[in-house]
């Protein structure tokens, strides 16, 4: 009998993957079947990512919210992809871009094109992101050490996709609850975090 798998990710421990697993839920996957790793995204070496992999099976089909969830690393993710649906002979569902669903490639010929188009972009778009991102951090922390400002420990360290919600809110793409939920932070601390990247000059815009 073919099985629904999901895999979640988020970078850190103190993230929260309340909404991926909100998505697969509402797909009807049970949490016996989703696979969680709090890892970073730029390589595959994830112990539960290995565990489903070992899982998958012919038939089978995997969920992921979106593409970033999967990785962050094009060719990695372009790698990963073809393993899953041309090796094991799994399907994947985005759920986030429904046109990244292999259970409808065979249809057309047009559809697997503006599948496999669809694909490479968003996975460009993932690594770009994280590059965007690691660039923004080396600003901002050059331009805190131009202000005085003391690195090293008891700083905390901030995960890139970290400061990415936080960016993400301050900028009007998300509300706070999304943010607070993503990032598991009560107000107080969300602000308390908000406020010490903005000291630090992570964030580029504040509302």
């Amino acid at each position: 009998m073919n099985q629904n798998y999901a895999y979640a990710r988020v970078s850190a421990q103190d993230q929260n993957v309340a909404r991926q697993l909100d998505a697969f839920h509402a797909v009807g996957i049970a949490d016996a079947f989703i696979f969680i790793d709090k890892r970073s995204g730029k390589d595959f070496e994830r112990e539960n990512y290995k565990k489903l992999l070992r899982k998958l099976r012919e038939g089978d089909t995997l969920f992921i919210k979106s593409i970033d969830r999967l990785g962050r690393n094009y060719t990695a993710i372009i790698e990963e992809w073809n393993r899953i649906t041309n090796t094991i002979h799994a399907a994947i569902v985005v759920l986030d871009m429904p046109l990244l669903d292999t259970r409808m490639k065979s249809d057309t010929l047009v559809g697997k094109f503006i599948s496999d188009i669809v694909l490479q972009v968003l996975s460009f778009v993932a690594e770009n992101e994280r590059t965007n991102i690691k660039a923004r951090q080396k600003e901002g922390i050059a331009a805190a050490k131009r202000r005085g400002v003391q690195f090293g420990r008891p700083q905390t360290a901030y995960s890139p996709e970290f400061i990415s919600v936080m960016q993400s809110y301050f900028e009007g793409e998300i509300p706070i609850k999304d943010a607070m939920r993503e990032l598991g932070l009560k107000r107080s601390a969300f602000y308390y975090h908000a406020h010490r990247l903005r000291e630090l000059g992570y964030l580029l815009s504040m509302p």
